[in-house]
């Protein structure tokens, strides 16, 4: 199947906002993340497995609130027993299926619904701010957490602290206006989108 990304039409290069009092280093950085391979694994309910067993691209399955990541690979908790995992290995779980039992795990693969958003700058914190009631300044690199911007469900991947990186996922049916909506907030402060 071929991919087309979710902001094909959308997502356009160059400098947007309030970007001519800013020095070009300091400007936001606003960018779609495509081509990755996007899995839901949920652990069954009646299943007593211990997940710790389990490790996927040399990754343990993080915590409540966590995330774990490596070069390629990341995965984050999205609730009791259900993880998403983003990855640059488009075969990742096609050989390493055999860890996961399918009378104990549902392993769903989400590559075509989902739309990535990155943010990197000092003020990302401050757009994000203005569409999610999440504490935003409470949450460090490595931290992730469900919530809404402007009232569209997303998941919040706190990437890093130095430089400052978020990435946002979405619906790809929400994808256009959720990206409508994060540039929107990123004008007053002028972005770059790449």
């Amino acid at each position: 199947m071929k991919h087309i990304s979710p902001l094909n039409f959308v997502h356009q290069t160059g400098k947007f906002g309030d970007y001519n009092k800013q020095n070009d280093n300091d400007l936001l950085k606003v960018s779609e993340i495509n081509k990755l391979l996007i899995v839901q694994i949920a652990k069954y309910k009646n299943s007593e497995f211990d997940i710790s067993k389990i490790e996927l691209d040399g990754l343990n399955f993080p915590s409540t609130l966590k995330s774990s990541s490596n070069s390629n690979t990341r995965i984050l908790w999205m609730g009791p027993d259900n993880w998403l995992v983003f990855s640059s290995k488009l075969d990742l779980i096609e050989k390493e299926k055999n860890k996961f039992d399918e009378k104990k795990f549902a392993i769903t693969d989400i590559s075509h619904s989902r739309t990535i958003i990155e943010l990197e700058g000092n003020l990302v914190n401050e757009v994000l701010k203005k569409g999610c009631p999440q504490d935003i300044n409470s949450f460090k690199a490595g931290d992730c957490t469900s919530s809404v911007f402007n009232g569209i469900t997303i998941a919040i991947d706190f990437v890093s602290d130095n430089p400052k990186k978020v990435r946002v996922s979405g619906l790809r049916s929400f994808g256009e206006s959720l990206h409508h909506s994060i540039t929107d907030s990123c004008l007053e402060f002028g972005y770059k989108a790449l």
